[in-house]
């Protein structure tokens, strides 16, 4: 049995304590409202996840030190402008030699650093004591025990396989990847392209224009993460392809619904307000922009997401103007 503490009690890291907590290990559950902590603790339900009871191996604690002084393994999962502060605040009772499991996506806006960066840097944690979990994942299908896969990425294979022991049951299997900057750019970028879907189903588009969306998202993912030193082939795996085409297309995600409700001409600041979860695609928007200017990419799409969420440019002209670009190549020439 290890001992795992759960950074953030939201619906993703609700399932995935779940799914550690029937492989026999105990996980104590650590939120910034304690009155949140305290229903859960008492329903032993999320109200956001149908059909979940919290497994007895499952405890709740307020109070940081109790939560982590004890760990193994630690599950960073709260929203991704978040996890420098938690980290912060959780930095003197981490132990040394517990392995971090990060699951935030996104890309640190004012640094433009990757959440395992932003980890290993506040917490002064070895690097190799680090691991990102991503993957075409909802957290409603797992605690609905449908077959789902992920990747544990980490410099040492070690923590990789680690972390892979842990969570791999028989409806969730996790492969091992060592290209971690691959991985998380995979999965935090994909949510910038989840929006652009979404306008697409929100204006009304079909198939064909989807089928485009995703196909261009990719290269434009991959190309940024060939030029910030990840390895091509990452992004055809579960974190890339298959992240992309699960968020794209699901109803459960929360990117996909904003660029919906985009394309149906709602603004930006009332979808947000509505919304009781976080959608990280739309500050990601804002890194990705940025990084693609540090690193001399062209990514048309993302910068349309990018206009049309802080510009306010309309939907239907940016797509018009993506379709009327210069003709070029497919593929980027060597």
């Amino acid at each position: 049995m290890v001992n795992i503490s759960l950074l953030g009690c939201g619906t993703w890291g609700s399932a995935l304590a779940q799914v550690v907590a029937e492989n026999g290990h105990r996980v104590t559950a650590w939120h910034y409202k304690k009155d949140v902590l305290d229903i859960r603790a008492l329903s032993r339900k999320h109200p956001r996840l149908k059909g979940l009871i919290f497994h007895d191996n499952i405890h709740f604690e307020h109070d940081l030190a109790a939560s982590l002084t004890k760990a193994q393994c630690i599950i960073v999962a709260v929203p991704s402008h978040a996890v420098r502060k938690i980290m912060a605040q959780s930095k003197p009772f981490i132990p040394k030699k517990a392995v971090i499991v990060n699951v935030a996506k996104g890309i640190e806006n004012d640094t433009l650093k990757t959440m395992s960066e932003v980890i290993a840097i506040s917490l002064n944690h070895d690097m190799n004591k680090i691991v990102s979990l991503y993957g075409p994942s909802h957290a409603e299908e797992v605690v609905a025990n449908y077959p789902t896969t992920l990747v544990s990425a980490s410099s040492s294979q070690k923590s990789a396989s680690y972390v892979q022991k842990i969570f791999s049951s028989d409806t969730l299997r996790v492969y091992r990847n060592h290209d971690i900057r691959g991985v998380e750019l995979g999965g935090s970028l994909k949510n910038v392209i989840a929006i652009a879907a979404g306008i697409c189903d929100g204006i009304g588009f079909g198939d064909n224009t989807k089928a485009a969306l995703l196909t261009r998202g990719i290269y434009e993912i991959t190309q940024l993460g060939i030029a910030m030193g990840a390895i091509a082939e990452t992004f055809s795996g579960l974190s890339g392809v298959g992240d992309l085409i699960v968020t794209c297309y699901s109803r459960h995600s929360r990117n996909r619904f904003v660029g919906e409700e985009i394309g149906k001409g709602k603004p930006l600041d009332l979808i947000l307000n509505k919304m009781e979860m976080v959608a990280e695609g739309v500050k990601t928007t804002k890194s990705v922009r940025d990084l693609s200017i540090k690193y001399h990419v062209e990514m048309p799409i993302s910068e349309g997401v990018f206009q049309i969420l802080f510009n306010k440019k309309d939907p239907k002209e940016t797509v018009t103007s993506l379709m009327t670009r210069d003709l070029t190549h497919e593929r980027k020439k060597p």
